[in-house]
């Protein structure tokens, strides 16, 4: 799976600002709800939930939330840049200025599980998390995410 299999160009938010974690997580759910015609709240719920049992905070700038709904027809997925990092309770302790952020059906599991894995395997390289950080537009998030 690539990232160009679970991520579309408009399903990029630049430049988010957030006083926390918490407020963070709203704005995403918010923003993929609307684009996916979701409740809104349930995204956030099931965000939240999932990131009580333990931080997706990745390390390196980076965190994964994720969650499953019931009754989702496919996966969505959304890119985050943040202006400024927030606290996330990453495992390395840094702040968190990039997201992956997963939502998919309970029945998708192993489509959840690859989805991660995609964006993981992309994120871990630091020459492409500041390739995002410094690009000047979702497109160039977008190509710098295909590598």
């Amino acid at each position: 799976m690539y990232i160009s299999d679970i991520l579309s160009e408009d399903m990029i938010l630049l430049d988010v600002s957030a006083d926390n974690k918490r407020h963070l997580l709203m704005q995403v759910a918010d923003f993929v709800a609307e684009k996916q015609n979701l409740d809104k709240n349930a995204v956030f719920e099931a965000i939240l939930e999932r990131e009580n049992l333990g931080t997706t905070g990745y390390g390196g700038g980076v965190a994964f939330p994720h969650a499953r709904l019931t009754d989702l027809p496919c996966n969505v997925t959304a890119f985050v840049r943040l202006r400024e990092g927030v606290d996330y309770d990453a495992l390395d302790n840094q702040k968190v200025d990039l997201l992956a952020f997963l939502v998919s059906s309970e029945q998708n599991g192993e489509d959840h599980l690859q989805a991660l894995a995609a964006f993981s395997r992309v994120l871990k390289n630091a020459d492409i998390c500041q390739k995002i950080r410094l690009a000047k537009n979702a497109h160039e998030i977008y190509v710098a995410l295909q590598n």
